[in-house]
């Protein structure tokens, strides 16, 4: 019998049955951990969002700091591995030519630059595009600060919002105001 195969006995414990057991060799199991400098870390990445880089780079960063990455080169391949190939055209030279130190502040500064409407565009969305649509009030009134920046002022921005909102609810906002 070799040690590594297994080895089959039959029994017979009564003259019509047989009973056939198999005998198993034990193997070793390695408990032995694996190097920390070697261990692969699978992130919880977001889609990608070209209408907001800035709130996807916040939730990777998130990510990151959640699971202790701080190595330059791992961001940077967390951030090109998870763009779609339109959106990593925008930042081709990067891609292909990453600059050796600081590539995740390069990338990530360039994609928020090209993508990003410009403030200009942003305000001039908020002075004649905006209409509340589907969103509540909250949500209508939230999306103009975005568009708005800190640059405008509160009261402006409300006086903008106010009068976007239909008739009905801009007579109970005068009524509860008042």
């Amino acid at each position: 019998m070799s040690d590594s195969s297994d080895s089959v006995k039959t029994v017979s414990s009564q003259p019509d049955a047989k009973i056939t057991t198999r005998h198993t060799r034990k193997m070793r199991v390695s408990t032995d951990r694996q190097d920390n400098s070697v261990r692969k870390i699978k992130i919880k990445v977001p889609p990608f969002s070209p209408d907001d880089p800035e709130l996807w780079f916040a939730l990777l960063e998130g990510q990151f700091e959640s699971d202790n990455i701080t190595d330059d080169h791992i961001k940077f391949r967390n951030v090109t591995n998870n763009l779609d190939l339109q959106y990593g055209k925008s930042v081709k030279d990067i891609i292909i030519n990453p600059p050796a130190k600081n590539r995740y502040e390069k990338i990530k500064t360039e994609l928020i630059k090209r993508l990003s409407a410009s403030h200009e565009k942003k305000v001039k969305q908020l002075l004649t595009h905006e209409e509340l649509g589907d969103r509540k009030p909250s949500q209508f009134l939230r999306h103009l600060q975005d568009l708005a920046g800190p640059s405008v002022p509160d009261d402006f921005l409300k006086s903008i919002w106010s009068n976007r909102l239909p008739h009905n609810m801009q007579t109970v906002l005068a009524v509860i105001i008042l």
